[in-house]
């Protein structure tokens, strides 16, 4: 990789995140950077890219100079007919992964309260029946896991938590489709027409779901937060409840589905720890935090500084595009015995920085980590001998943040 000499400026010219080597393997690049320079500039994504534990913890933990406003924005401009689309009938702002305090402390707040340990205990008997009914209709022979389990799963949950009716699942999903590339990615004019029109759907389907919600609340997310709507309108309002529902339905789907498919993917690689996990299923809660360290299904996130800082003695200035590499982070030595090895028995797992830190902390990590290990606990019992098919091409989301595999091929016993 071509680094520029300059010591106040560091400059990655070749550094592209969507560059086909790096999305079919980041990770040479990933842990290249992060042993040559802390932070610098790159010139094909306009950015500062950050690379080191302490530093991406450090901005994790400094919300005030390391803002969040730009979590969801496109990476790219996008077209003129795209934003005229948008304007036309897409109205989310701000209120969790790009929103800054106070209000992204108001809004979490009443999250956290839908988030309770006993919401999500309540849907973990669902979990075990949804992976079982999924798992059931699997037959022996060549099998894709991402449509027959690792997509269908946490995109069923999440809808169901927050109350979207079963009916409209196939609808929803299909108006996820491409959302990655959007924000993240670098579409075509023509996919951001596709991708703006779906949105503009589903923002409209979120509005008179909140409505129907606000006139007769029951037992789910979405009518916990009316309630706290009703005892105080200030708290939060309907549209940012909307604006909840909309994002938490992409956010609680995807990166899950890319988690369990690298869950999955990595543990029939290390086919020895796989073995033993079937023997020992005790080893499953193991294994997906290994995962979340090793091959997390983000492995970048963003933010934008709001005055000049130092990161690492490299300087950057105000209004800087941050791309925070989580994917260096959780293969830093310093905090990790042989970092570049998957390995579940591993003692220095829980310190990765797969779900954040600090006050953007994922809100669904609990709800995450229980649907991935009840799918490979299910696997596990159900499907010991199943392998991944050899020689397969795997491919990837072209964006800068996420990362799972679009199909997943095993033979199945």
């Amino acid at each position: 990789m071509a680094m520029a000499d300059m010591t106040s400026c560091p400059v990655h010219q070749s550094f592209d995140p969507l560059a086909e080597p790096y999305l079919a393997d980041p990770y040479p690049d990933l842990t290249a950077v992060r042993e040559e320079v802390p932070a610098f500039y790159a010139p094909s994504i306009d950015m500062w890219v950050i690379t080191r534990y302490d530093d991406i913890e450090s901005a994790f933990k400094d919300p005030g100079t390391f803002s969040a406003a730009v979590g969801q924005r496109p990476v790219f401009p996008l077209s003129d007919e795209a934003r005229a689309i948008i304007a036309g009938g897409f109205h989310a702002s701000p209120v969790m992964s790009d929103c800054d305090p106070p209000k992204h402390t108001r809004i979490r707040r009443h999250n956290l309260k839908g988030f309770s340990a006993r919401r999500v205990s309540v849907l973990e008997p669902k979990v075990w029946a949804k992976a079982t009914e999924l798992v059931d209709d699997i037959r022996p022979g060549r099998v894709d896991l991402v449509p027959a389990l690792t997509y269908p799963l946490p995109a069923y949950m999440i809808f169901t938590f927050i109350g979207f009716p079963d009916e409209d699942m196939d609808m929803l999903k299909s108006w996820c489709g491409n959302r990655i590339a959007f924000s993240w990615g670098r579409p075509s004019p023509e996919e951001q027409r596709e991708i703006a029109t779906n949105m503009v759907h589903y923002w409209r389907y979120c509005e008179e779901f909140v409505a129907k919600r606000a006139a007769d609340p029951v037992d789910d997310f979405t009518s916990d937060l009316i309630r706290i709507h009703r005892e105080d309108p200030d708290a939060i309002s309907l549209e940012e409840i909307t604006n909840v529902a909309y994002g938490l339905s992409f956010a609680g789907h995807e990166t899950t589905t890319n988690f369990t498919g690298n869950a999955i993917r990595q543990l029939l690689s290390h086919r020895e720890q796989w073995d033993a996990l079937c023997a020992d299923r005790t080893l499953v809660p193991a294994a997906v935090e290994e995962t979340l360290r090793y091959d997390s299904s983000i492995i970048a996130w963003r933010r934008i500084t709001t005055r000049p800082v130092t990161v690492g003695g490299v300087e950057i200035p105000a209004d800087a595009k941050i791309l925070l590499l989580l994917g260096a982070a959780n293969r830093d030595p310093k905090y990790f015995s042989a970092p570049e090895d998957y390995d579940i028995m591993r003692g220095d797992v829980r310190a990765h920085l797969a779900f954040g830190k600090g006050i953007h902390y994922c809100i669904g990590a609990a709800l995450a980590r229980m649907e991935a290990r009840i799918a490979l606990d299910l696997l596990a019992q159900r499907a010991p001998g199943m392998r991944l098919v050899e020689d397969q091409e795997l491919t990837f989301p072209a964006n800068v943040s996420f990362r799972g595999p679009r199909h997943l091929l095993v033979d199945w016993p």
